[in-house]
């Protein structure tokens, strides 16, 4: 594949404007530049506060920032008032951030032992699983792609979903996998099996919730489409303007609903009944845009009958799977579990106390008592979280904060150092954190238990939290601050809900702490 920094007589259409971004280049196609991995000083939590608001500053001219800036259904930007959102309120849950992060932090693929199920269109045609690449008689340029990203043999989705994508005749397919699963490399493979590269004209279509996550995805062609040069990749992303009347030459477009609509119906660049391969890819982020799932559904009903149609989505609620049906007739259906979290293997644990400075102090008694090798403290706000790490840094703690006016890349660059030891303590709110995983995770303290929007126990959540300290089978350590009847009685609700006992813990007894330790 050609790096699209050579612009589009070499194939890669750039997008507009990708001097002021960076651009996704072929050898290193990241969306953005994140912080260089010293931004975060350990010395210093105040000082490291500065490096990251001026990392933000220098990033924004590269970013659409996230909460400032917002793209509406058609792509457009849309600003709104920064002053609007107050700093101690709580966060909304934006799920394409989220799965952003997911992308930006994955350094492998997640470990999956649960069964996939397999829900075959025709029942009586035999079912195929691989365990090897060779065995799926891939083109050798794109086997060599495969095995130069690191794919030694099929990951659990990809052993079930390839037959079926690159069946003859091609077959359709409803996914569900979480992030991590090998799910892109699966249908990127499809997609690059399908082209032909002769055809000058767009020959398979991906849509993405986000213009960064269309260019994740293009980061992937990319790399699995290195041994093949012939290959074009153009890019459907608001500000990447074409002239009226010029018809695209490269086989694959990846963008946003909008832009790809209007590319394919008001515009006339691509030739809709052309299309080979069309891929809707994370399905429940795609819903919760305004706009995005009539978008899609008016370019699928574009498409040509015989065009080969994949959806993927992490999760399946009812609107999910309503839409699916809708945008993939005659689906084979693969469906690929998460890893339960459980809370068998975690000692949970109750402090009773009267105001924030106390919870503050149970905390330091914990810290003075036991040896933790990495805790994740949950706050409820982005005050309380601010509040918080200042505190733990003047006592000498190592403190990374995370909190939802960084961008994704600056999430990712914390959650890194986190990962790599370099902060001891992550201080976090209920958003950003969804989704993170980090093995030496010991010890998650519920500073502010975690509620819904209307003020009930959020048991999901809580489920999160902990799970974490309790996953490849270690035994993990759950502490939950409270200091109301309200927060006593939320807490007494996640015990029904889970019939598991929290125990009370007194933080002012050095020898009780330490049993716990043990």
């Amino acid at each position: 594949m050609t790096s699209p920094s050579v612009g589009p007589e070499r194939g890669l259409l750039r997008p507009h404007g990708a001097h002021d971004r960076a651009s996704p280049d072929s050898e290193s196609a990241s969306t953005s530049v994140p912080p260089a991995p010293g931004t975060m000083a350990t010395d210093s939590w105040a000082l490291a506060v500065d490096e990251q608001e001026a990392a933000a500053e220098s990033l924004s001219n590269l970013h659409l920032k996230e909460e400032k800036i917002k793209p509406d259904a058609n792509g457009a930007v849309v600003k709104t008032n920064a002053n609007s959102e107050k700093a101690d309120e709580e966060e909304k849950e934006d799920r394409a951030a989220q799965s952003l992060l997911n992308k930006l932090i994955r350094s492998n693929l997640v470990d999956n032992t649960n069964q996939v199920e397999v829900l075959q269109r025709d029942p009586n045609s035999p079912l195929y699983s691989v365990k090897s690449f060779e065995e799926l008689r891939l083109k050798p340029q794109l086997l060599q792609g495969v095995y130069a990203m690191g794919f030694n043999r099929p990951s659990k989705i990809q052993e079930n979903a390839l037959p079926l994508m690159l069946a003859e005749p091609p077959q359709n397919l409803i996914a569900q996998s979480q992030s991590g699963t090998g799910k892109t490399a699966a249908f990127v493979l499809a997609m690059l099996s399908q082209v032909e590269p002769a055809n000058r004209y767009p020959q398979c279509l991906c849509l993405s919730p986000t213009y960064e996550l269309a260019l994740q995805t293009g980061k992937v062609i990319e790399q699995m489409g290195k041994f093949y040069p012939e290959l074009k990749l153009a890019y459907a992303v608001r500000g990447n303007k074409l002239e009226r009347g010029q018809k695209i030459s490269e086989h694959i477009v990846i963008g946003t609903p909008g832009t790809v609509l209007d590319w394919c119906s008001k515009l006339k660049f691509i030739d809709p009944k052309k299309i080979k391969v069309f891929v809707l890819d994370e399905a429940d982020v795609m819903i919760a845009t305004q706009g995005h799932q009539d978008q899609s559904i008016r370019i699928q009903r574009m498409l040509p009958r015989n065009c080969q149609m994949l959806l993927f989505s992490a999760t399946f609620e009812d609107s999910v799977w309503k839409f699916a049906q809708k945008v993939v007739p005659d689906p084979n259906i693969i469906k690929l579990k998460r890893e339960e979290e459980t809370l068998d293997t975690i000692k949970q644990y109750y402090v009773l106390c009267n105001n924030r400075d106390e919870k503050f102090q149970a905390l330091c008694n914990l810290y003075g008592a036991i040896t933790i090798a990495q805790a994740m403290i949950f706050c409820h706000t982005r005050k309380t979280a601010s509040w918080l790490a200042a505190e733990l840094s003047k006592e000498g703690h190592q403190v990374a904060l995370l909190s939802g006016e960084m961008m994704v890349e600056q999430r990712a660059a914390v959650i890194e150092r986190f990962r790599e030891g370099k902060e001891k303590v992550l201080v976090t709110t209920n958003v950003c954190a969804r989704g993170i995983d980090v093995e030496q995770v010991s010890v998650v303290i519920n500073f502010d238990l975690p509620v819904d929007k209307d003020g009930n126990p959020d048991n999901e959540t809580y489920l999160h939290r902990i799970g974490r300290t309790g996953r490849f089978g270690k035994r993990g350590l759950a502490v939950n601050m409270v200091d109301s009847k309200h927060s006593m009685n939320i807490l007494n609700r996640i015990q029904e809900h889970f019939n598991k006992k929290i125990e009370r813990l007194d933080t002012d007894d050095l020898d009780e702490i330490e049993k716990i330790a043990n």
